[in-house]
């Protein structure tokens, strides 16, 4: 339940309010997590008047602000097709129009499509009070921890990167059961995430070359067993996806 809303204008408000201890307060973008009901009160930092809906490319950079849309990052001219698809995947086209980037890595579980393919490209995110870009496979086991009273501003990631995304559903508009995202830089460098199970995706490989992907989806998800799928099916379809990717590549 929310039970203050506030609507700053410059991010160094936003922040005094962040880091209140009572009421919780917590910051609001697109809404489509917030504006669920739910018991707790609690108090929204309204973040659309700081100027963080800027999306442009410099080089081989796509520079994504942290209130820019799924909509409005689907649409860029540059957006390879496996991150299109998974886009697609992850919202509905009216809940992509409200969405925002940070907002849905935030609240992102193992099964967003979005989050396994941003996993794979290896997204810096920019937050404030941190010198250094983080990369996201390092922010989404803490996220609660690290971005207590601070905010995401900006998301990067590299266009010069060859990717592919893999997924396997109930239905078409269900979330995976498992899906599979590599991304292979010009170097070799290749990163393989899966996702379809627990907390946040899961970082399988990142290594030089791309030997041993479809083994490494194998041992990755050997023990992801749930409601969904027992542990069995998903880690050998995970190795027939990891496979498919790198044919796709």
């Amino acid at each position: 339940m929310i039970v203050e809303y506030h609507r700053p204008k410059t991010i160094g408000e936003a922040l005094t309010l962040l880091g209140r201890s009572q009421p919780l307060t917590l910051p609001l973008g697109g809404g489509t997590v917030l504006n669920r009901p739910s018991a707790e009160p609690v108090a929204v930092v309204d973040l659309q008047d700081l100027g963080l809906d800027t999306l442009r490319q410099r080089g081989n950079l796509l520079e994504i602000g942290a209130t820019v849309t799924l909509q409005t990052m689907l649409e860029a001219p540059a957006l390879p097709p496996a991150l299109a698809a998974a886009i697609r995947r992850e919202a509905t086209h009216n809940l992509r129009q409200m969405a925002t980037i940070a907002g849905t890595l935030v609240a992102a579980d193992g099964r967003s499509p979005f989050a396994v393919v941003m996993l794979a490209l290896d997204a810096q995110v920019q937050i404030t009070a941190i010198p250094k870009k983080v990369s996201l496979g390092n922010l989404l086991p803490f996220r609660s921890e690290e971005l207590r009273g601070r905010l995401i501003t900006q998301v990067v990631v590299l266009l010069n990167v060859r990717l592919a995304y893999e997924y396997v559903a109930r239905t078409p508009a269900d979330f995976p059961i498992v899906c599979a995202a590599i991304a292979q830089w010009p170097s070799g460098r290749t990163r393989l995430a899966l996702g379809g199970h627990g907390p946040a995706p899961t970082l399988a490989l990142d290594g030089p070359e791309a030997s041993g992907a479809a083994i490494a989806a194998v041992s990755a998800y050997s023990q992801k067993g749930d409601q969904w799928a027992s542990a069995e099916y998903r880690s050998e379809v995970a190795g027939v996806l990891a496979r498919r990717c790198m044919e796709a590549l």
